[in-house]
């Protein structure tokens, strides 16, 4: 009886949602990571977020997500990254994941020329599937295969700044630059945010708030320290 009553209850009076000031970070940026089949996109993923580099990493079906929470300027932020599959054949549904990110990482392997080759439809797909203040950062992962390089640092680096475009090179094998590279985008939408040239309230943003009260309950806009985690 006393277990009907129990489920019965609590049926009918769910126990309220857990105060805002329960959130732990401050903001949630959406990310994307684009880029030919087989670059690594999915490796960098894993990386980032597990710290792990999976060797037997199966090509994207579609999309898949991953989340990790950073520190940015003293606030922690959200990053939940839509990892989108490379075929041409997928290409139709992943574009759909493109509004409304804040961030895009177009990612090229440094030793299949024709994944750079690429960038520039990719980056066409990117400017104009997302709102004009996304920040794409350019990845030129598999930096730990240096013997079998085709696509040199420098030209890449150029493609970069013709096209405003934020650049590193990177290993989701060696974890060399995985860091950076989110982190670094992350770096740059928040100024993008302290500056005012990223409106919060527009849907198309890829950001969202979410205000937290660490002492006493009152509400506030700092994020108070957590260790970082990740969560696929």
């Amino acid at each position: 009886m006393f277990h009907f009553f129990f489920y019965f209850f609590f049926f009918f009076f769910p126990p309220p949602p857990p105060p805002l000031f329960f959130y732990n970070y401050s903001y949630i940026f959406k990310y994307i990571i684009i880029g030919d089949m087989g670059v690594g996109k999915s490796c960098l993923l894993h990386q980032f977020t597990e710290k792990k580099f999976m060797a037997d990493c199966p090509h994207t079906i579609g999309v898949e997500f991953g989340t990790r929470i950073i520190e940015v300027s003293g606030q922690k932020i959200k990053l939940q990254i839509w990892d989108t599959a490379g075929q041409e054949r997928f290409r139709a549904v992943t574009r759909s994941y493109y509004r409304g990110a804040a961030g895009a990482l177009m990612v090229y392997d440094i030793t299949r020329r024709s994944t750079y080759n690429h960038l520039s439809s990719w980056l066409t797909d990117a400017r104009n599937l997302t709102n004009p203040n996304t920040v794409i950062i350019l990845i030129g992962n598999k930096a730990d295969l240096e013997a079998q390089r085709d696509v040199t640092y420098e030209e890449a680096k150029q493609f970069a700044e013709e096209n405003g475009l934020l650049f590193l090179e990177a290993s989701a094998k060696t974890g060399e630059n995985v860091e950076d590279a989110f982190l670094e985008a992350a770096k740059k939408i928040y100024q993008n945010i302290q500056d005012g040239s990223l409106d919060l309230n527009a849907a198309e943003s890829g950001v969202q708030h979410k205000p937290s009260a660490p002492q006493g309950g009152r509400l506030t806009s700092e994020a108070q320290p957590q260790r970082e985690g990740c969560g696929c």
